[in-house]
């Protein structure tokens, strides 16, 4: 029988195990968000729309995808839990997946069949691992704060691998040339690794401490009973409202890594050394989220956190833009002009993380939410509708950036100083115009998140005592 999930602080070993598991998405969302649309466009010869389209298609069908492979976690029933099994059987044939991606087998510009087949392929096993690994967190400690800092380390964990691997890329893959098709293919291996070794230690990690039979044995899976518990899921009203906060957050994201690229080299032209120190101040913002985001938890609360930094973060990311296009601006690509974007970097990024990290920590509140209503729980069918609206809006994201690009007149074979101002003036506008709206949106809704810590333990409160009135209900596992 599985134990139930603890109140108190979780042992340094499985925050650092449960932290591990997350670097296989940290290596997949650089390689995806910072280097596909670049390497597939300006290093294959792919048009940078139909890169983007193929990413979005893969994206809508893995969003699809992801709410049964939830409601399938949820009903893994094995001596090894619900999640672990998962954890053991996707990473090799993603790390696979992931090399050919970056190898492909064919001279010239790949078949727009070939790039959609291969996307769906790796985030498909990519959801695999995550959401298993993800809905451990419920599982692991009902704790307000512990679930923070489990998601704290996922974070740090998560940006630390795919920022090693990105300043490695800069700094030895592609020290010659970003068009170096050779360092790609180097880049793929090296990930690929990283990606198995990683998430089969974290399961390794976890395994004593989770590896046993579920409450209860769940009904055989059925396709019409899986969708009808996903709706059931979804039409929880907290996921709703944090759907909503959730989506305009997510297509920021993935519209600002699609185009970082083209903003650091055209538009803020940066040196290769510059781009080699870029991950370090990414991975510097981080590191400050993770020493202090669980004081601001305690201080003023998720909800509060994650709806105010939406708008410092997107604030602090225009500011440098706003100045450039006022003529305000040092002249770009020089010291002066490089160490005041990293700045504003540094500071933005900090907001930014706290909003994910933030939004993740709320997820976990959702599951006693429906629990009290349904008497199920459910972490798997969350989080991977978090992974199903972070994949919608992803897609979405990275097809703005596709056509932000395509409209500006952004040449394929641009380089740094060559491109006309009134071209790049056209980028920043376009770029900055989505993220202000997409950043009040967000924050607006976050804001009416409705589950603050108060209700969280009043919640947990009356579960232990519907549970010790009828000790035979218990259990909630579906």
């Amino acid at each position: 029988m599985s134990a139930p999930a603890r109140s108190g602080p979780l042992p340094m070993r499985i925050k650092l195990a449960n932290g591990v598991g997350s670097i296989a998405f940290g290596v997949k969302d650089n390689g995806f968000s910072v280097f596909l649309l670049t390497f597939y466009n300006l290093v294959l010869g792919m048009e940078a729309w139909l890169v983007s389209l193929a990413l979005v298609l893969a994206l809508i069908v893995d969003a699809f995808v992801d709410p049964l492979l939830g409601n399938l976690s949820d009903r893994t029933y094995s001596r090894w839990g619900r999640r672990l099994p998962w954890l053991y059987l996707a990473p090799l044939p993603l790390g696979i997946a992931w090399y050919v991606l970056w190898s492909p087998p064919v001279d010239g510009p790949p078949s727009f069949a070939l790039l959609l087949g291969m996307a769906i392929v790796i985030r498909l096993l990519l959801s695999a691992c995550e959401v298993p690994s993800a809905a451990l967190v419920p599982e692991l400690t009902r704790d307000y704060d512990e679930r923070t800092t489990l998601f704290r380390y996922r974070y740090l964990f998560g940006w630390t691998g795919g920022l090693a691997l990105l300043f490695l890329t800069y700094s030895v893959f592609l020290s010659e040339s970003l068009l170096d098709r050779d360092g790609y293919r180097t880049y793929g291996l090296v990930g690929a690794v990283v990606i198995v070794v990683t998430t089969l230690l974290s399961a390794l990690g976890q395994h004593k401490f989770v590896a046993r039979y579920p409450d209860a044995r769940p009904p055989r899976f059925h396709l019409r009973t899986a969708f009808a518990e996903i709706a059931e899921s979804f039409s929880e009203r907290a996921f709703l409202i944090f759907a909503l906060g959730a989506v305009a957050a997510y297509i920021t994201q993935g519209m600002t890594f699609a185009l970082s690229n083209y903003l650091f080299y055209f538009v803020w032209e940066f040196t290769e050394s510059a781009l080699a120190i870029y991950p370090f101040v990414l991975l510097a913002s981080v590191i400050v989220v993770f020493l202090s985001l669980g004081a601001l938890h305690r201080r003023f609360g998720k909800i509060r956190v994650a709806s105010g930094a939406t708008i410092l973060g997107a604030a602090f990311w225009l500011i440098p833009y706003g100045l450039r296009l006022a003529g305000m601006w040092p002249e770009v690509g020089g010291t002066a002009s490089t160490a005041m974007l990293f700045a504003f970097v540094l500071v933005s990024n900090c907001f930014t993380v706290m909003v994910l990290v933030s939004a993740s920590s709320m997820v976990a509140e959702i599951v006693e939410a429906f629990e009290e209503r349904t008497g199920r729980r459910a972490e798997g069918a969350f989080y991977s509708g978090n992974w199903f609206v972070q994949k919608c809006a992803t897609g979405l994201g990275i097809l703005s950036a596709g056509i932000i690009v395509s409209l500006s007149g952004l040449p394929t074979d641009a380089t740094p100083g060559s491109v006309a101002e009134p071209v790049i003036d056209a980028v920043i506008v376009q770029y900055c115009v989505m993220i202000a709206l997409l950043g009040a949106f967000s924050a607006w809704w976050l804001a009416r998140f409705p589950i603050d810590r108060a209700d969280h333990e009043a919640r947990l409160a009356a579960l232990d005592a519907a549970a010790r009135a009828d000790p035979e209900a218990g259990g909630g596992t579906p």
